[in-house]
């Protein structure tokens, strides 16, 4: 393919060290000169104006082929909380008086300090809180019993927003911009934001508020946390138990349910599922002292992604020392001393790229042009 496609990561806040090998043969290059090496031929000029006149057809269906899904470098999600909260929407459901509320504290403090919770890594950020349940004085008192006198300047709290399609999309898009370490935002409870109207909501309005709140958290890479009450019928699978119908579920990324088996224990259940959340159940206790909630055990051990040994090869090559390497996909499988293609080796790289930035703060660049691929490893400053 002759035509100039340059594939990059967005690069996320990290983990890990990396290294490298000097990079631009051309240091004095001129944008002029660079703009002449990657000039389009008439050819691929042709053939781009086809592909422009058959995208804005009226009944032209984007796709892609497996192959070109390869060739694509998306963004990845890094997790707020390591295995347990990634950015999209999630429902947080239970009972009246359960203890929701002081969970939602629980994981706004420690998300907005970047403490670790129950032993799952978090990653710091500023969070809006909306208590819509409550008032001022009521979030203070709470908060004080929890975290007594250290308080957290990334934690956001307010007692009104407006609904759904009346302004709430731009508040929170407003929140975001001038906060844009955002990580996290709670709203308690989903029923305060959604339209005024009729008591009973279809599968289709329940999908339609679910999607509408998605569309902002993929699109600002935020973490929307819905907190939701559960019906009073039992049900064989426990996530039925969400009032309203499926479609909440089924639109959101995963959900959690908070459950005690009579009121007034000081135990729960915490069962979690989800797109990108392996399946878990938590068995938690509530501190009668702080009213924290905090973790006995664990029904199964969190899943964890072993270490890729292409991506530990790149962090070798890749280093302080020598910050930069660049060069065709055949001469870093050479560099690395890796047993595979190179055509496997950019595709890997393709797909796990995100995973680089954020575990080894390497930022990775592949541009194809007439004169084959071209690769770019960087390693990047790691944010505080």
């Amino acid at each position: 393919m002759d035509r100039l496609q340059e594939k990059t990561t967005v690069p996320y806040p990290p983990v890990g060290p990396g290294g490298g090998q000097s990079l631009s043969q051309k240091p004095n290059q001129s944008i002029a000169e660079d703009f002449d090496e990657h000039k389009p031929s008439e050819k691929d000029l042709e053939k781009m104006l086809r592909q422009l006149q058959r995208t804005s057809a009226p009944d032209y269906l984007p796709s892609l082929s497996m192959n070109d899904l390869y060739e694509r470098v998306f963004p990845g999600r890094p997790p707020i909380i390591e295995g347990l909260l990634y950015p999209g929407v999630y429902l947080f459901v239970g009972a009246p008086k359960v203890g929701k509320s002081f969970l939602m504290a629980q994981l706004a403090y420690h998300v907005s300090k970047g403490l670790p919770l129950w032993g799952y890594e978090v990653r710091q950020g500023a969070v809006l809180y909306l208590a819509l349940e409550d008032d001022y004085p009521r979030l203070q008192g709470r908060l004080y019993r929890m975290f007594g006198e250290d308080s957290a300047a990334d934690l956001h709290l307010s007692i009104y927003a407006k609904q759904l399609n009346s302004g709430l999309e731009e508040q929170l898009n407003r929140f975001v911009r001038e906060h844009q370490d955002t990580r996290l935002i709670i709203i308690d409870t989903l029923q305060k934001i959604r339209e005024a109207g009729a008591e009973k909501y279809s599968y289709a309005d329940d999908y339609k508020v679910i999607t509408s709140l998605k569309r902002f958290a993929d699109g600002t890479g935020v973490c929307l946390l819905l907190v939701h009450h559960t019906r009073k019928q039992q049900a064989d699978d426990k996530f039925d138990m969400i009032s309203g119908t499926n479609g909440l579920m089924g639109a959101a990324d995963g959900a959690f349910l908070l459950q005690k088996e009579r009121r007034t224990d000081s135990a729960a259940t915490l069962d979690i599922s989800g797109r990108d959340l392996q399946d878990q159940r938590l068995y938690l206790k509530r501190d009668e002292e702080r009213l924290a909630w905090e973790l006995e055990r664990r029904e199964t051990e969190p899943y964890k992604e072993p270490p890729d040994p292409v991506l530990e090869a790149v962090a070798a090559l890749v280093t302080a020392e020598r910050p930069e390497w660049s060069g065709t996909a055949t001469d870093l499988t050479a560099a690395l001393g890796v047993d595979m293609k190179a055509n496997a080796l950019a595709m890997r790289l393709n797909v796990r790229a995100w995973r680089l930035s954020y575990e080894y703060h390497i930022r990775y660049k592949s541009t194809r042009t007439h004169a084959g691929r071209s690769i770019r490893l960087t390693l990047e400053t790691p944010q505080a």
